[in-house]
């Protein structure tokens, strides 16, 4: 495993596989979860284009964080015109792109404020989106004293002892035991985030402020 310290203290790790990029040169290989790509830009437009105009518009974005929060990257993929608009062909065209990547799973920390601060004790829950299958998996992780949280999804069976999540697009969704943190952070969340090598916000750190 191979991992790059960041400058805010984030830590972004990769496991290759198929001998990819040489980070692990071990017996350890970690299989990508399967997602067909053509069949999720299907999906995401059925749940999220509500005007049937064949894309995901800014208004509609509103309602789809994970999308809202990668839209350069998937404005600039393979497909992408540069619209400001999603569609269905610009997605499986960034999932592809992470298939090619051949990350298995990914180490990520976060950072977690209220008004500047850091908010100790919360859960951090990141929601797959739906379209992508279920094969890419949940992952959460609780801040600690200065407001970091490790994601991770659960174990792999074939590798019980390896942290980290998959790469793909989630819905954040941040609770706190004795704390009513409004829903616009959790059940109406308005928070989303691309997990791969090069989405937004990964190599600055992601960071959360909640203003409440």
């Amino acid at each position: 495993m191979c991992y790059q310290v960041l400058r805010i203290g984030v830590i972004v790790g990769c496991v290759a596989v198929l001998g990819g990029w040489g980070c692990s040169r071990g017996p350890t290989r970690v299989k990508p979860p399967g997602i067909d790509a053509a069949e999720a830009g299907r999906l995401a437009l059925k749940e999220y284009d509500t005007n049937g105009d064949g894309v995901i518009d800014a208004a509609e974005l509103n309602k789809a964080p994970a999308l809202k929060a990668s839209i350069k990257n998937l404005d600039a993929s393979k497909d992408g015109n540069k619209d400001g608009k999603v569609s269905g062909q610009e997605i499986t065209a960034r999932i592809e792109n992470w298939q090619e990547q051949k990350v298995g799973r990914m180490s990520l920390m976060v950072k977690v404020t209220r008004r500047g601060q850091p908010l100790p004790g919360a859960t951090v829950r990141f929601v797959h989106e739906k379209f992508l299958g279920d094969e890419v998996q949940d992952a959460e992780g609780v801040t600690d004293a200065e407001g970091y949280a490790n994601l991770n999804a659960p174990p792999d069976p074939n590798q019980p002892n390896l942290p980290g999540m998959h790469c793909g697009l989630y819905r954040v969704e941040i609770t706190k035991q004795g704390d009513k943190i409004p829903a616009m952070y959790n059940t109406q969340t308005i928070f989303g985030q691309e997990v791969s090598n090069d989405a937004a916000g990964i190599q600055e750190g992601i960071k959360f402020d909640l203003k409440y």
